[in-house]
């Protein structure tokens, strides 16, 4: 039976709003009432777990929130296993995912979402979701053991999508970026979402919140992903 109850969420702020803004409407909607989050800060790399995680609780706590550093577990794994909610915050995704690999905490984090644990991520914490994190747009800064993420879901995430190109700009599109990735993986599909969005996922079903809608690349095409629909079937990756 699937008990999975996730929250990917793009972005952490959109335009100029406030730090979360868009994340607490969608992480009530989901969880139903506010409680306890276990906090995963490894993808801060420019403040201390320590500072990371009261930024988290100063904005969360007014809502009902009690917020809790994983960094601070004396058995990490048993916190996972015995947490309320787990909440994985964004930051560098390599950061992020190394630290998960070093302190042997991918399979219990999967375990715990298996298991009907609510798993609320945001850019970083959105990207290790996914079958890997080839698809991040941010800076291999350090090198983890391998790309291979939780696979919490069947597909690739694409936080922070943008198919905004500055005038005069010569790099590469984010489109671009995502067809090289669908020369080397076409069966693979990346689903692209703009921040202010998220995917939320309970059991078998998903839903992308928000008011704009997001796409999927995958095998040379750009597809269309409504805001607000039934999109369940990107969870049999297809």
């Amino acid at each position: 039976m699937d008990l999975r109850r996730i929250l990917l969420c793009s972005s952490s702020k959109v335009a100029d709003s406030y730090y979360l803004e868009p994340v607490v409407p969608h992480l009530l909607q989901h969880l139903g009432e506010p409680g306890e989050l276990l906090f995963v800060p490894f993808a801060g790399v420019g403040m201390s777990y320590d500072d990371y995680t009261a930024k988290v609780a100063a904005q969360l706590e007014p809502h009902g929130f009690t917020v809790t550093g994983l960094h601070l577990a004396s058995h990490p794994a048993k916190a996972i296993a015995e947490a309320n909610a787990i909440l994985v915050g964004g930051g560098n995704t390599f950061h992020l995912l190394a630290q998960l690999q070093q302190q042997k905490l991918i399979t219990p984090l999967q375990d715990a979402v298996a298991a009907g644990i609510p798993y609320v991520g945001w850019s970083a914490g959105s990207n290790i979701a996914g079958i890997s994190i080839r698809t991040t747009n941010d800076m291999p800064i350090i090198e983890p053991e391998s790309f291979s993420a939780l696979a919490l879901v069947p597909f690739q995430l694409n936080p922070h999508y943008s198919d905004y190109q500055p005038p005069g700009f010569h790099g590469e599109t984010r489109d671009q970026r995502l067809a090289e990735f669908m020369t080397i993986a076409p069966e693979t599909p990346v689903l692209a979402i703009r921040e202010g969005t998220a995917l939320q996922i309970k059991n078998e079903q998903m839903v992308l919140l928000g008011d704009q809608d997001g796409f999927v690349f995958q095998g040379g095409h750009k597809l269309h992903l409504p805001c607000n629909s039934d999109i369940s079937s990107w969870l049999a990756g297809k």
